[in-house]
This record gives C-alpha cells, sequence and structure tokens, in this order.
C-alpha cells in the first residue's frame, strides 16, 4: 500500500500534468528571455557600433541563467513523472495482491464443499455396502449355520465368511479395468451416475476398496493444504515405464513416473511428510496399496487403460507422494 507521503501523487490511470510551480518557473523564464532580447537589441552598446565577440558573450552571459532554469524545469518534471509511474505500479500491485488473495479464497470455499460432498458420498456409499454384506448374512445367523471368524489382520483384511468359508468378496466379479479406472478418479458430483456405478462396483472388490479408502484419506489431508489433484499437471510417462515399475524396476530409469512439478505442493507435502506422523502413515499405506493394486493392474490392462488410470486422482496423488518419499527412485 501507499505511504502518507505518497498520498499528493497522482491517481493511477490519470496523466500528469503541469504544476503551479512548472507554470511559475516558464513564465519567470518567458520574462528572463523577453528582457533578454530587449537587451541585447537596445542595450547601450549598440548604439556605439555592432561588435560581434561581444554581442555573442553578451548572449550567452545573459541566456545561461534561462537555460539552467530550464534544466532544471525539465529535471523536475521528469521527477514528477517517475513518481507519478512508481504510485501507479504501487497501486496495480497492490490490486493484483488482493485479486489472487480474493482468487485463492474463492477457490478454497468452493473446492473444500466439492471435497467434502465427495466424501459424504463415498461414506454413504460404504455404509450402504456394509448394510448390505450383514443382510446377506441375517438369514445364515438365523438358521444356525456356522459362521468362521474373520481372517486375522487389520479392519481392512477382515472379511465375512460364508459357512463353506468363502469370503464374502468371490461372491462378486472382479471390477473390470473401466470401472476400477472411474472410481479412482472418483465422481464429479451427485448426478455423476457412471462415477457413482463404478465406486460401488468398487467398494464391492476387496483390492479396489482398500486403494480408495487409502486414497480417499490421503486427498482429505492433502486438501487441508490447499493441495488438490485437480491443479496438477503432471508430466505423462509411457506406460511402459509403468509396467516396468509395477514389475519392480526402480532408480534413474523410470524416474520420469514422479511427473508432479508443482513446487509449492512438493514443499508442503515434503514438510507434512517429515513433521506429521499421522500424514506421513496414511501416505505410506496409499502408496503401498496403489503399488499392490498397479501390480495387478498391469497383469490385464492395455497400455490405453494404463495411460487413463495415470490421469486420475488418487494416480496424481501417487506421483506426488511417489516424488517426496523417493519411491521412483
Amino acid at each position: 500500500m501507499l505511504s502518507d507521503k505518497d498520498h499528493s501523487l497522482p491517481v493511477a490511470g490519470e496523466s500528469p500534468t503541469t504544476s503551479g510551480a512548472e507554470r511559475f518557473a516558464i513564465a519567470i523564464g518567458a520574462l528572463w528571455f523577453i528582457g533578454a532580447g530587449a537587451y541585447l537589441v537596445f542595450g547601450p552598446d549598440t548604439a556605439e557600433g555592432f561588435d560581434r565577440a561581444e554581442f555573442l558573450l553578451t548572449a550567452v552571459t545573459l541566456l545561461t541563467p534561462l537555460a539552467a532554469l530550464f534544466v532544471g524545469l525539465a529535471s523536475a518534471r521528469s521527477a514528477r513523472i517517475y513518481r507519478f509511474e512508481v504510485a501507479a505500479l504501487r497501486q496495480s500491485i497492490e490490486g493484483l495482491r488482493k485479486e489472487v488473495a480474493a482468487d485463492s479464497d474463492a477457490r478454497a470455499k468452493i473446492k473444500q464443499p466439492d471435497i467434502e460432498k465427495k466424501l459424504d458420498a463415498l461414506m454413504k456409499a460404504t455404509q450402504k455396502t456394509e448394510e448390505t454384506v450383514r443382510a446377506t448374512f441375517t438369514s445364515a445367523r438365523a438358521s444356525g449355520a456356522p459362521i468362521l471368524p474373520l481372517a486375522k489382520g487389520g479392519p481392512e483384511e477382515a472379511q465375512p465368511l460364508l459357512a463353506l468359508g468363502t469370503p464374502v468378496d468371490d461372491l462378486h466379479p472382479p471390477i473390470s479395468n473401466k470401472d476400477l479406472i472411474r472410481a479412482l478418479n472418483f465422481p464429479e458430483s451427485d448426478s455423476d451416475k457412471e462415477g457413482i456405478a463404478a465406486m460401488r462396483a468398487a467398494l464391492k472388490d476387496r483390492q479396489a476398496r482398500q486403494v480408495v479408502h487409502a486414497s480417499q484419506d490421503i486427498l482429505t489431508l492433502l486438501s487441508h493444504d490447499g493441495i488438490y489433484m485437480d491443479d496438477m499437471r503432471p508430466d505423462r510417462a509411457r506406460p511402459e515405464l509403468w509396467r516396468r515399475f509395477a514389475k519392480g524396476e526402480r532408480g534413474k530409469t523410470i524416474a520420469a513416473l514422479g511427473g508432479i512439478r508443482d513446487r509449492s505442493s512438493l514443499a508442503l507435502t515434503s514438510a507434512r511428510m517429515r513433521n506429521d506422523a499421522i500424514f506421513r502413515d496414511t501416505a505410506h499405506h496409499f502408496l503401498r496399496r496403489f503399488d499392490q493394486l498397479l501390480q495387478s493392474f498391469e497383469e490385464t490392462a492395455t497400455d490405453q487403460e494404463i495411460a487413463s488410470l495415470t490421469e486420475t486422482r488418487t494416480a496424481r496423488a501417487f506421483m506426488l507422494l511417489g516424488r517426496v518419499s523417493g519411491s521412483f527412485d
């Protein structure tokens, strides 16, 4: 913002005008010029005869102060123009700063509700799937049929089993590559019927469900720092490199997979990885789940399907976190 001493400067957008001091100097200069001219023409030396050298010396003597006056006047005007331009530039910068701040606030206000809506939709879909699973076993429990205990491991590994030991997930056909890709990009809105259908299919598939949940968790944490996958424009890597990574290759030859170049997002994510244990554990869990999914996906996917997978929000999060954590080294 402008300081108090700049309040007298011209407002940006206006043109600098001639000041009162400049007009006064011009008037003094004009009077001096007229007086000097009259002296040279009607001076006392003209009656005694014309002496060229003496005339030139007298003219130079009379006109030197006038020249100095106009040099000073030009310098003062240049200084005023410079101050005017500085004031205009400062106001332009301040206006731009306010616009950027307003745009950032607006984007945060718009995107945060979108994230919340998507997460709410996912939670509702998850709850609906769990209710369906519970309903599947109601008749078995009522009839007294033995139910085997849940599989050992964490909550994500546990699966309800049928009387003969068949996991519930095995009752559903494997998710198609098309639905998996669509689900990993998450529904665009409540009206995205295709995205919601793909998400329901993913939640019925054990491995896809694990990746969706892990992706949901890490995307939520990233959004707290204003990092959104829709803003990312990663460099594309050839499907061949993704296949080599899925088969276990690491090093400089596949470093191009970390195609995220946004410096601010990289810096913020790196800081969270170092300082936030919850974020770090969530990120490593997500990286592990996506890596496992990629290994099985690569075996049946075409090059085009791999390219489509890398365009999803989940894959972009994997590129960002993988580059920060050194997964591609």
